[in-house]
């Protein structure tokens, strides 16, 4: 069930990051958005990933990725958000979604893992 919500809500995040990316580009600035475009879309293309792995170990790797990714996404919209290409109430609302996120996969992993240790 958690596996579903995440795959949700890492979709609806990545659209957001699609879409700032595109506002981004307006304002001019290539550089970060690329950065911010590649890792928040990355987080739901890995939890996809993880669905079709062929062993709990594997689904822990992938997982893991999609957890580095959300934290990476969250530092570049700190960053975007401190060189004030971000106002604070974008930030604030693109970053609560990705926290979020990052808390969905960090409870999914810790799930997995107590499983694992016990098959």
């Amino acid at each position: 069930m958690g596996e579903d919500i995440i795959k949700v809500k890492s979709f609806s995040f990545a659209i957001r990051i699609v879409n700032l990316y595109k506002t981004l580009v307006s304002r001019n600035e290539y550089v970060m958005s690329k950065q911010v475009l590649r890792c928040g879309t990355s987080i739901g293309a890995n939890i996809r990933e993880a669905k079709n792995v062929e062993s709990r170990a594997d689904f822990i790797h992938k997982m893991g990725i999609s957890q580095k990714e959300a934290d990476e996404t969250l530092y570049w919209l700190e960053l975007l958000q401190a060189t004030k290409y971000l106002s604070l109430e974008e930030f604030e609302s693109l970053h609560n979604d990705g926290v979020e996120v990052l808390k969905l996969i960090k409870s999914i992993i810790i799930f997995a893992k107590n499983n694992q240790k016990k098959t």
